[in-house]
């Protein structure tokens, strides 16, 4: 499930305009056009993310963006739906990684001080054939930031994983305690029966944890969500995602989901700092 851009990755995008929200001493940016991702957020004058700028562009290595309407691979790009065969477009490889969102350009709906709302159309076609549409809130709030990702199917059913991908820098250490993982495969890519967690580094996904805690200089960071599943890669010396997710990567395949139409999907996900 290593997350680094390889064979077919996508070229990169520019953060574009910026949009700022900011409660207290946290400041977050926001590049609608670069997948409605957060380019930054800054604690306490304290950088958080991975950035743009930081040596790692390639579109799925910076900020923290939205992923949907799946997350993590799906396997060579393929599965089946209501009896029907379906491809995606690789971008990792033969696999086809975190959505389409978080290469698309989001519209604002609302911009206030302390908070930013973005949709998303998504397309009907080789990309992803069955459309619908994303909402995202983003809210700063005294020492704490809360993300609302929601998907909605239009006028046909399609199957649906969202979450996100933050790319945080390096912290110092991670307290994370998970019940179980899905075992990885000679592709990478997650597989049952369920194992016991094994030890990090990781790039695995996991069940049963409550969240993580991510120490960096002095500062921690607890991140909590109603998400199921919780992808942690840890491998690079750089950065380290946390990612909750609504389903396992290759769900497609391996935990298929379903939104009949007009029905939806919604998960938070909450970063609160502490000195």
């Amino acid at each position: 499930m290593a997350d680094e851009a390889g064979d077919g990755a996508q070229a990169p995008l520019a953060p574009g305009a910026l949009l700022d929200i900011e409660c207290g001493a946290l400041r977050v940016s926001v590049a609608p056009s670069a997948g409605g991702r957060i380019a930054q957020i800054v604690y306490a004058d304290d950088a958080q993310l991975v950035g743009p700028d930081d040596g790692h562009p390639q579109t799925i290595a910076w900020g923290c963006y939205p992923m949907l309407p799946w997350a993590g691979r799906v396997r060579n790009g393929r599965f089946r739906f209501d009896g029907r065969a379906h491809r995606l477009a690789p971008n990792l490889g033969p696999h086809a990684i975190h959505g389409v969102g978080f290469a698309m350009p989001w519209q604002v709906e609302l911009h206030t001080a302390d908070c930013i709302v973005l949709s998303l159309q998504l397309p009907r076609d080789a990309r992803w054939p069955f459309g619908g549409i994303a909402r995202q809130t983003i809210r700063a709030m005294p020492r704490c930031l809360r993300l609302t990702l929601g998907l909605q199917a239009d006028d046909q059913a399609m199957p649906a994983v969202i979450g996100w991908h933050p790319w945080f820098r390096k912290p110092d250490r991670i307290e994370f305690a998970p019940a179980a993982v899905y075992p990885r495969d000679a592709e990478g890519i997650a597989t049952r029966p369920l194992a016991p967690p094994p030890p990090p580094p990781w790039d695995d996904c996991f069940t049963g944890a409550d969240g993580a805690v991510l120490h960096r200089d002095g500062q921690r960071v607890t991140l909590t969500s109603d998400c199921s599943h919780w992808v942690v890669f840890d491998e690079t010396a750089h950065a380290t995602c946390v990612e909750p997710q609504s389903g396992p990567p290759d769900a497609f395949n391996l935990e298929p989901s379903r939104l009949d139409a007009g029905q939806a999907i919604t998960h938070w996900f909450e970063m609160t700092w502490r000195r």
